[in-house]
């Protein structure tokens, strides 16, 4: 029961990454690969602030927020300089540079040791200790987060995002600012990832770079492709599709000498079959070129 339960937490937790992302590559066609980068923003704002300044976990949580925010401000107002291949090459440079400076800012982030000890939350006098309390928990994250991506996307925001991705230069000629609007869809991205951050440490109760690598930031995006961007339902697809598989390949019966070896060949023969059926995603409407 314990192992299903970690399933719906970890697909808890990869729901708004998924969804948060959505909005800059699904509605405005910008591929990153830094989204991990400020999932570890979050994760680490909000461990050394409850730790370290002593903030109520919701306090940290949302301060967590704001702190990521505010440096995709910055890295997005240096990115969206660029668009294509060479912002997917920017914010490439932007994750390897936060992994470098989580791995190496020994005297803040603890670097390779990681910080371990994270305090689990308390809410009307009850930590949050097991998986079942953490599922409820996650819901309620997703019951937050995931209407306020749904209100964006369905706003005149998220269809003039939706316009710039078809034709940025006749959208710019009816009145859109197109690098205003994508460092705004930047900025929300990276916001609402640092959210599940938090959670993952809360759950986790222990951080460290490994966690929020360039592999990690890779992986995120293909749950949203292969789901599906530019829709409400593809990155849940994805999500769901991403975390499973691989566990259901636990209970194929393998050889236990080469189990490990056959599950990660048949999960990449999967998705490279189920990607070159459905380029746009299983449940997406927009594909990228």
């Amino acid at each position: 029961m314990n192992y299903f339960l970690h399933i719906l937490v970890m697909i808890g937790i990869y729901l708004p990454l998924a969804y948060s992302l959505n909005l800059t590559v699904g509605f405005g066609g910008l591929l990153s690969v830094a989204h991990a980068a400020f999932y570890g923003i979050g994760a680490y704002a909000f461990t050394l602030l409850l730790t370290g300044a002593q903030f109520h976990p919701l306090v940290a949580a949302v301060a967590a927020v704001a702190i990521t925010g505010l440096i995709a401000l910055g890295a997005g107002t240096v990115s969206l300089r660029f668009r294509g291949d060479l912002f997917l090459f920017v914010t490439l440079g932007f994750q390897m540079i936060v992994f470098v400076l989580l791995y190496n800012w020994v005297g803040l982030t603890k670097g390779p040791y990681g910080i371990p000890g994270i305090p689990r939350p308390v809410f009307f006098g009850t930590v949050l200790r097991t998986p079942m309390q953490y599922t409820m928990l996650a819901l309620a994250m997703n019951a937050t987060v995931l209407p306020l991506l749904f209100a964006l996307y369905r706003s005149p925001f998220g269809k003039a995002l939706k316009a710039l991705r078809e034709n940025e230069a006749a959208a710019s000629a009816l009145g859109i600012n197109p690098r205003r609007l994508y460092l705004q869809a930047f900025v929300w991205s990276a916001a609402f990832a640092a959210l599940p951050g938090a959670f993952y440490a809360s759950y986790i109760t222990y951080i460290d770079p490994t966690s929020f690598t360039l592999k990690e930031s890779i992986f995120i995006a293909a749950t949203l492709l292969l789901g599906g961007s530019g829709n409400r339902i593809g990155p849940l697809v994805g999500v769901v599709l991403m975390l499973l598989l691989p566990e259901a390949l636990r209970f194929v019966g393998l050889p236990d000498g080469v189990a490990h070896n056959l599950r990660e060949i048949i999960y990449g023969l999967m998705l490279a079959v189920l990607m070159y059926l459905r380029p746009q995603g299983i449940a997406g409407e927009y594909r990228m070129t």
